[in-house]
């Protein structure tokens, strides 16, 4: 099994633990135009709503897998940002990199620093050799972002569950 998840630090971004406290962010953040039409709607449309989904969602995978998606929040004011982290999905044999970040916090760069923080974690700690990744068909932003990080192209596949096909993508760490 993995070691406890103690947080990932970048020069200007900390991920940690999801709690009860962020369910106004992740009420926010599900809502998103991007996040409904790229990742889809996950039910959350109250605080209640989105309590429940940190705890089946990122902490229920973190206590299975030792790992998931983690609040990514900005070091100088403990804003959070997004989420980042890895995923183990049915019908995947290798982890992947998830991410969603809240409009006005694009085109910063901070969806890449994070992710090569999060693939750096992925190696160094977790000792993963391959990470995957997924992507809606046409989010050009986030295939622009694997690209960026060094991952490759490998086919499309409807996994189990989901109701359109996605990009797969892997990347040798």
């Amino acid at each position: 099994m993995y070691p406890p998840f103690v947080g990932i630090q970048t020069r200007r971004f900390n991920l940690r633990l999801l709690n009860d406290a962020d369910a106004s962010f992740i009420l926010g953040l599900l809502n998103e135009p991007d996040w409904l039409k790229y990742i889809g709607d996950r039910g959350v449309h109250t605080l209640n709503d989105a309590k429940a989904y940190i705890h089946s969602g990122p902490l229920a995978m973190i206590k299975k897998y030792g790992f998931g998606l983690y609040l990514v929040e900005r070091q100088e004011d403990h804003m959070p940002v997004g989420l980042c982290g890895l995923l183990q999905r049915d019908g995947l044999s290798w982890p992947d990199i998830g991410f969603a970040y809240c409009a006005q916090f694009r085109r910063q760069g901070i969806a890449f620093e994070v992710a090569q923080a999060t693939l750096e974690y992925a190696q160094s700690v977790l000792g993963l050799t391959k990470v995957a990744a997924l992507t809606a068909i046409n989010n050009e932003a986030s295939i622009g972002l694997l690209r960026k990080l060094g991952f490759a192209y490998e086919r499309q596949i409807a996994l189990t569950g989901q109701a359109e096909t996605s990009n797969l993508y892997f990347k040798t760490l």
